[in-house]
């Protein structure tokens, strides 16, 4: 480990990595429970325009993915609005436009290839002091948004309804959380990369949720399970020399068919050995899960 942040390359992909993991989990155990978990893959693609455009103007990528980013999340909470019996078509309309315009953009910028790779797959060596600094202004706006809107976040998720009657202003909320994800959607992009960054949202939140009781708990815990995901693949990217999104991904995956196992397993001998009133709680709370 320690021989690896010799590379200031390195130590700039796991501080941001780090930065990464703090904020994307909790942003996606909001988006899983409110059903929203192709929301982040929508802005991704989005994004994906904003840095071709970006990259085609000569402007600073990122800079320009964040303003696409922060547009399809307007557009995504419009749309939502819009087609109230079909939601899922803002979606479909979003993800296929932003992909559409990004390969349009790319297609006219053929000298800037090998960089949109990293920005679709991930790469360790993407990201610069600049990109930090854009990351870590993202994060202090992340904390401070759910450091003072915290429980109506909270209330919002699971009781829309109820939300609008106790005066929170739901459209407004639900809009400047979108934005957002949109702007966690646009500075993962260089370590996890654009076809990857919503599995970086939902598995440690998906993991977390199948662990955890209260709702607390399970942010706390898919934060930690971020953590462990990102930093682990970022050092088995390093040594194996493959990309740092699938690694990350894969291995978010294997905690989650660990845990499900495992709790397959501890299920299966609690209804062998334990007693007849255990075995029939457990056995309906598993039907319950399903």
């Amino acid at each position: 480990m320690l021989e690896m942040l010799q590379y200031g390359f390195l130590k700039n992909a796991f501080l941001a990595g780090g930065m990464i993991a703090l904020i994307a989990p909790v942003i996606g155990v909001y988006i899983v429970l409110r059903r929203q978990s192709l929301v982040a893959e929508t802005l991704s693609h989005v994004s994906l325009a904003g840095v071709a455009l970006g990259a085609l103007l000569g402007y600073y990528p990122m800079l320009t993915g964040m303003v696409a980013a922060l547009f399809g999340a307007m557009l995504v909470d419009t749309l939502r609005r819009s087609f109230r019996s079909y939601s899922e078509l803002s979606i479909a309309i979003l993800m296929s436009g932003g992909l559409a315009t990004a390969l349009v953009l790319m297609s006219m910028n053929q000298g800037v290839s090998r960089s949109f790779t990293s920005y679709l797959f991930g790469s360790i060596i993407a990201v610069n002091a600049t990109d930090l600094m854009v990351m870590a202004g993202v994060l202090v706006l992340c904390a401070l948004f759910f450091f003072f809107l915290w429980r109506p976040m909270y209330v919002l998720t699971f009781d829309e309804e109820t939300a609008e009657v106790s005066g929170i202003p739901t459209r407004w909320l639900s809009l400047a959380f979108s934005l957002l994800t949109g702007l966690v959607v646009a500075v993962s992009m260089p370590i996890v990369g654009v076809l990857l960054v919503s599995s970086l949202m939902v598995l440690p939140a998906a993991i977390a949720l199948r662990l955890s009781k209260g709702f607390t708990l399970a942010v706390v815990l898919a934060v930690v399970i971020g953590l462990v995901g990102v930093m682990s693949g970022l050092t088995l990217s390093f040594y194996q020399d493959i990309p740092p999104g699938g690694t990350i991904v894969l291995v978010l995956i294997g905690i989650l068919i660990a845990v499900l196992a495992l709790k397959r397993l501890v299920l299966f001998f609690q209804t062998r050995f334990g007693s007849k009133e255990d075995a029939g709680l457990l056995a309906s709370k598993t039907v319950e899960e399903r």
